[in-house]
């Protein structure tokens, strides 16, 4: 036999390859998105605030220092829950990917990773409202989910490297399908195992996270459950809203705020999911007749139906964090005569369903304000994320010391002796809303032609009401606008100003003087800690 002969007849081997890190971080992410998936799945079987992404990014909000909070609602709006969502999701990712390239370089560190985002998670969900031991059930499985399938899909990629256990290479073969799983793709050699392996592990986890959220979510339980619903008449309504309660300049907030525009700011990256047979409230502390509430004793009560603008303490000069709509509830200066409040009883504390508390003073529902215990928004049962069954409506106040949802619990104390979310935030504690104006139309910065223009917008001062509504031009004297008709202290007021606008460049600004003679302040402040002050002024060019 010849030489090249006895070199033909010689086993060849695979030469080793390598797996390019892009494969690696596949293999993470997959891994990672196995482990939240099954982390949702059994997070449905215990409790919503179990799930590992959502109890984390409740923690995040929770613990975010105010400047991240403001900084998030100024830049983001109603958008920031959704805003945080992509956020953690790309962190994740990244995170993910990371652990499988470290993996695949030196193991077990990617592993181990996970495993501790695994007990973070288990921290936080035990942090949770309600929490019991059962809630660090779903990041212990999810975790080991998440390490199982990152020791598979790396043991594929080692193999698919050239090596085998025991460090040798494999020896070749003429199996054509071999060969072409030499070749990989993803610009690094793959094998069609590999792909197979994590495309069954991706099902897989988006299956059960879709199943998990689905479950998790409950929504057709409880939509089931509210357009079953069937609000009483009220023993009490609102005055009706006359047509000149509305400026009627195209382009202005309307009177009335629909439920599908009603701002939403809340720090419940889940919306709990209660029916009328899940709902009561508790009413205890500094009381001489603690009792519980039930849905169907709540609709025996007589109700009340009035307009109440509400506003959120974060919203900025000019914002649009603030709503007007039509509440029907029972007045909760009822239920407090009821409890019977005990002398220094000056805060009653409300805590929603899913742990946030609220701190209210007593004064501002004995004082015969229409404090209500809502059950409807125009007409219609709450909206599930606007409190659904039950919520509260306190006019004059800012929504982080009075607007709590989804309320399952009121406690009589004081304020020296409790605290609420927010104030332990450093947020004051009384939260009085202030006077403010905004100007809607035209926007800033909006090209204009010269001669008359209108400027419309609206203003308010809860539960004092506004007298008048002045605009400036480029600094010039104030003039009064015109108002739409005054339905009520307790909702907001449009004007409309005519002006005639010669060409340049032009700042305009507004500002509200209340019926106890309060003049808006021109002085800037930040929302927190206790509401933002300042002008609206908005900048026009005239050609």
């Amino acid at each position: 036999m010849s030489v090249t002969s006895e070199l033909d007849d010689t086993p060849r081997h695979a030469p080793a390859r390598r797996v390019g890190a892009p494969v690696n971080a596949i293999a993470g992410i997959v891994a990672v998105g196995a482990a939240l998936g099954i982390g949702e799945l059994v997070a449905a079987l215990i409790s919503p605030e179990s799930s590992p992404y959502f109890a984390v990014g409740s923690t995040v909000v929770d613990h975010s220092p105010l400047w991240m909070r403001e900084w998030a609602i100024s830049t983001f709006g109603t958008s920031d829950k959704l805003t945080l969502f992509v956020v953690m999701g790309v962190v994740i990712a990244v995170i993910a990917g990371v652990c499988g390239v470290v993996e695949r370089r030196r193991p077990p560190i990617g592993s181990v990773v996970i495993v501790v985002f695994a007990i973070v998670g288990m921290i936080t969900a035990l942090g949770r409202p309600g929490a019991t031991a059962t809630f660090v059930l779903p990041s212990l499985l999810g975790g080991a989910a998440g390490v199982v399938a990152l020791r598979i899909l790396i043991g594929i990629l080692t193999l698919d490297a050239g090596k085998d256990e025991s460090g040798e290479d494999p020896v070749d073969t003429d199996d054509p399908a071999d060969a072409e799983d030499r070749r990989g793709g993803l610009g690094a050699p793959t094998s069609r195992r590999f792909v197979l392996a994590a495309a069954g592990i991706a099902a897989v986890a988006v299956a059960a996270g879709a199943l998990g959220r689905t479950l998790l979510a409950g929504a057709a339980k409880t939509l089931a459950d509210r357009n079953a619903v069937r609000l009483p008449a009220p023993a009490d309504p609102a005055p009706p809203v006359p047509a000149a309660a509305d400026i009627g300049v195209p382009g202005t907030s309307p009177f009335v705020t629909g439920n599908a525009d009603f701002y939403r700011i809340d720090t419940a990256l889940q919306v709990p999911q209660l029916t009328t047979g899940d709902w009561k409230l508790r009413v205890h502390g500094m009381v001489d007749n603690e009792f519980s509430l039930s849905w169907d004793e709540l609709l025996r009560m007589p109700l009340t139906e009035r307009l109440v603008t509400l506003t959120c303490v974060s919203n900025e000069v000019g914002g649009d964090l603030i709503g007007n709509a039509r509440w029907l509830g029972v007045r909760m200066k009822d239920l407090l005569d009821r409890a019977g409040a005990r002398p220094g009883a000056n805060m009653l504390l409300s805590t929603s369903s899913d742990g946030w508390t609220c701190g209210t003073p007593v004064s501002a529902i004995s004082d015969n304000r229409d404090a209500l215990l809502a059950i409807g928004m125009n007409g219609q049962p709450l909206p599930i994320e606007h409190g659904y069954p039950v919520r509260q409506v306190i006019p004059g106040l800012y929504g982080y010391v009075s607007a709590t949802k989804w309320v399952v619990d009121w406690e009589l104390t004081t304020f020296s002796a409790a605290q609420a979310y927010w104030t332990t935030r450093g947020w004051s504690a009384t939260g009085p809303i202030k006077i403010a104006s905004r100007i809607d139309r035209p926007s800033s910065g909006s090209s204009l032609r010269a001669g008359q223009v209108i400027i419309a917008g609206t203003s308010w001062h809860q539960h004092t009401g506004i007298a008048r509504v002045e605009v400036r031009v480029d600094n010039g004297p104030w003039a009064p606008a015109t108002l739409a008709a005054d339905y009520s202290d307790d909702t907001w007021r449009p004007w409309k100003y005519e002006w005639h606008a010669t060409p340049g460049a032009h700042t305009v600004a507004c500002r509200a003087i209340g019926k106890d003679g309060q003049v808006q302040t021109a002085a800037l402040a930040d929302p927190v800690p206790d509401g933002a002050t300042g002008l609206d002024t908005r900048t026009y060019t005239v050609r």
